[in-house]
């Protein structure tokens, strides 16, 4: 089987550049083992391709643009992991409204046109402050995730968003408890998570002073497996990771969710639950296309 593997641009990896490249071309290795024929091209250079005959694709692309266009093919029965669709189902607003209509534990949100005074908002949510979020992608700069506690930094942060053409903000309660990071494949049984600031892992270390020393709150592993699980299905997305946070009675809540991360704590074992994963995957899309062919040839024209 020829496949594609797209990798992400290095403008969405915000200190994790060497990362994202790492488990993405450790889970190739894996593939191509197993006797899967892997192409491995930029975003960009898939975008202009001519020669593109409708092979499977493997991706950590991004880009609205790359997005756009794989979205275009899974519509045609191209099978594309992560789903095309769920990757733009985990931009900030669209993952806020699916989260929360889908009731996953999220936190309380508003989503805003960022030409909007808040000071309404920042009254019902802004104690001791509030998270002011770039609504239409990913974080790419500090700014598009920031802690806020005063009415004038939220307002700055919004024209801010506002003057690079971002049209949409979600804001959100600040929860406290411990800040804890997973990451999960679908249809296996990797699950891992951990504690980001006992392992410096993180991307910007401001936040450990917003959120606090972790205090290693006790909770049920298993109740968050299945509720990240759930917040994936709701995206759909099958290789990916996010954030939680966790209270001091054990509760928590689901802060963010993303496709395909780094998985750079646990690499070794999550290549593994990724390559079995994406082979499972094509084994059934091959075995499908040949039910479809047989099938057809079963068919008695009159």
């Amino acid at each position: 089987m020829r496949v594609y593997g797209i990798l992400r641009k290095n403008d969405f990896s915000p200190n994790h550049i060497n990362n994202d490249i790492a488990i993405f071309q450790q889970v190739i290795r894996l593939l191509e083992k197993e006797g899967v024929s892997i192409t491995v091209v930029t975003e960009d250079e898939f975008l202009v391709m001519k020669d593109y005959n409708k092979e499977p694709i493997i991706t950590m692309g991004r880009s609205k643009a790359l997005v756009h266009r794989l979205q275009e093919l899974e519509r045609t029965g191209v099978l594309i992991i992560n789903s095309s669709f769920g990757i733009q189902n985990c931009y900030r607003t669209l993952m806020t409204t699916k989260l929360v209509e889908n009731q996953v534990p999220y936190p309380d949100s508003i989503i805003v046109d960022t030409h909007a005074d808040i000071e309404a908002i920042f009254d019902i949510l802004g104690v001791p402050g509030i998270w002011i979020k770039r609504g239409d992608f990913h974080a790419v700069h500090k700014e598009d995730v920031s802690f806020v506690s005063t009415k004038a930094e939220a307002n700055n942060i919004l024209a801010e968003y506002a003057l690079r053409g971002i049209e949409e903000a979600v804001i959100s309660q600040h929860l406290f408890g411990d800040l804890v990071k997973f990451y999960a494949v679908a249809g296996t049984d990797f699950f891992y998570w951990f504690h980001p600031y006992d392992l410096n892992h993180h991307k910007y270390a401001a936040y450990e002073q917003i959120n606090g020393a972790t205090a290693h709150y006790a909770f049920d592993e298993a109740a968050l497996q299945q509720t990240a699980q759930l917040a994936a299905e709701v995206l759909g997305v099958s290789i990916y990771g996010g954030d939680a946070i966790i209270h001091a009675d054990g509760n928590f809540h689901i802060i963010d969710l993303n496709d395909w991360p780094s998985f750079a704590p646990c690499r070794e074992v999550a290549a593994e639950a990724i390559a079995t994963h994406i082979f499972n995957k094509f084994s059934d899309f091959i075995d499908l296309m040949i039910f479809q062919e047989e099938d057809k040839d079963d068919i008695n024209y009159v």
